[in-house]
């Protein structure tokens, strides 16, 4: 029997590191004209670089190009950002949430959460609320059979999150009991709970096919979009993800270069993975192509960082609508890629993670007043007009729900102007209908026409607005300088 032995790394000698040479986190809005350059420097950890992009793509920044490099232990990257309108971080409060969450260990970072009192943001798991799980098959209604069968059994969704990707469905709920205006805890009752909604998720599964239901206290230290990456990687959406081909205008002849194409043709418009070794430096080089968007960067870092892969060195950057990321990577015990087995699992799973929130049909952002099965009656509109939900997030901030929802017809075409009239109409509220004209300009926000239900009575056109998608790190922004006043020095 063969045994193997990995490198051993003590806990607490990393915390004492850590509290030794904390980050330093400096941000430069003279070296560049376009954007501001975050430049941080620190002893380095499995999982910081994803710590450190989930800062900013929270706050709804766009990281155009980065530099990464942790070779010896220290780490050095720089981000290059801008706010959604391409604008630089001229806002002194922001910069110093964004010097102070970076630079905050794994301890204090759980901590910093004084963002709009009771954060019920779908990116961050509340110990104040039950999470349900799902996964399984997509197909259209879906969500609205479970927020009805919630609404039934009187549980209030607080925030959800809802992503599709090769006939595969994961959400994640945050509930809270209606009585009692806190989290589910009668063992009895989450039992009777997560029955109804088996029997709704069970209902169009053949025998045998994979699903999973969930039902349990959220895990506060789990970054939402983080834990629908895992849950649909465990879902195994990813096995066909690619046509696994060599590109014909490639020259390189080494037999040890994999090329994996996303699409259906050799010569595809969409992700495309390039893996090699390189023996001199002793790194894997892992070459991803693809189509920008904003927080590809957080997807993409965030599959390799739960593959147990420490990227070294990496360097990313946007031409024009396409997305180039190079990175030189090992695996956590020190190994490179070796067999195609490995390659191909890495390539898909990359591949998935750049593709899974792709947004496909028309999206419609609401604001309305919160109320109780708010939910449950808005997706079953939808699913009445013969809507499907490609993709969705819904919060509340105080007495109004707020939601994003991608739309497109059962047959997968796109929702008619006839239908998108009818359902505004009987959602009421504020409805902002975003033009879908898959501009590669993602510094912009799009062109947005918001149309309310009493304008509509009225007869009026609407009126055209740029703005950026809705999002609870816009709702953040809104609260910064109501909240300055609690920030407190970093040390330096």
């Amino acid at each position: 029997m063969e045994i193997n032995y990995g490198p051993y790394f003590d806990p607490y000698v990393e915390l004492l590191i850590e509290r030794m040479h904390p980050p330093r986190v400096c941000i430069d809005n003279d070296s560049c004209p376009e954007c501001t350059l975050v430049k941080v420097d620190s002893a380095n950890k499995h999982g910081i670089l994803l710590e450190m992009v989930q800062v900013l793509t929270d706050l709804d920044l766009v990281i155009s190009k980065s530099y990464i490099s942790s070779d010896g232990g220290w780490l050095m990257d720089v981000f290059h950002v801008t706010d959604q309108w391409g604008n630089k971080i001229t806002d002194e409060t922001l910069i110093h949430y964004i010097q102070q969450a970076i630079s905050a260990n794994r301890e204090t970072s759980r901590g910093i959460k004084p963002w709009m009192g009771k954060d019920l943001r779908p990116r961050h798991l509340s110990t104040d609320l039950t999470a349900l799980e799902m996964t399984g098959i997509d197909r259209p209604g879906l969500m609205s059979e479970m927020s009805a069968v919630l609404a039934q059994l009187g549980c209030h969704v607080s925030a959800a999150i809802l992503w599709t990707h090769n006939t595969r469905a994961a959400c994640i709920f945050f509930l809270e009991d209606e009585p009692e205006s806190g989290p589910i805890t009668d063992p009895c009752r989450v039992a009777h709970v997560q029955a109804q909604l088996e029997n709704v998720v069970e209902a169009h599964h053949c025998k045998g096919e994979k699903r999973s239901l969930k039902l349990a206290a959220a895990a506060a230290q789990t970054h939402t979009e983080r834990r629908l990456h895992q849950l649909m990687t465990a879902d195994r959406d990813f096995e066909t993800c690619f046509n696994c081909c060599r590109n014909e205008d490639e020259e390189d002849d080494d037999d040890d270069v994999l090329i994996y194409n996303y699409g259906q043709r050799k010569k595809c418009n969409g992700t495309r993975v390039k893996i090699e070794n390189c023996e001199e430096r002793g790194y894997s080089i892992v070459n991803v192509r693809s189509r920008d968007r904003p927080k590809l960067l957080f997807d993409t870092v965030c599959a390799l960082t739960d593959m147990q892969y420490v990227v070294f060195h990496a360097a990313i950057s946007s031409r024009g609508s396409t997305a180039v990321q190079e990175y030189y990577m090992r695996h956590k015990d020190g190994c490179t890629l070796e067999t195609e087995a490995e390659r191909r699992r890495v390539a898909q799973c990359l591949i998935a993670a750049t593709e899974r929130r792709v947004s496909h049909g028309v999206r419609l952002d609401i604001s309305i007043k919160n109320r109780i099965g708010l939910l449950s009656d808005v997706t079953r509109i939808f699913r009445e007009n013969g809507l499907s939900i490609s993709r969705a997030e819904i919060g509340t901030c105080g007495d109004k729900a707020m939601g994003t929802f991608y739309l497109k017809d059962v047959s997968g075409q796109n929702v008619s102007p006839k239908t998108l009239e009818t359902i505004i109409q009987e959602i009421g509220g504020t409805v902002m209908v975003v033009n879908n004209n898959n501009s590669p300009n993602w510094s912009l926000p799009p062109r947005t026409t918001t149309i309310s239900s009493a304008s509509m009575s009225r007869g009026g056109d609407g009126m055209e607005d740029r703005r950026p998608k809705f999002s609870f790190g816009t709702l953040f922004w809104s609260q910064l300088e109501r909240l300055s006043s609690s920030f407190r020095p970093i040390k330096s």
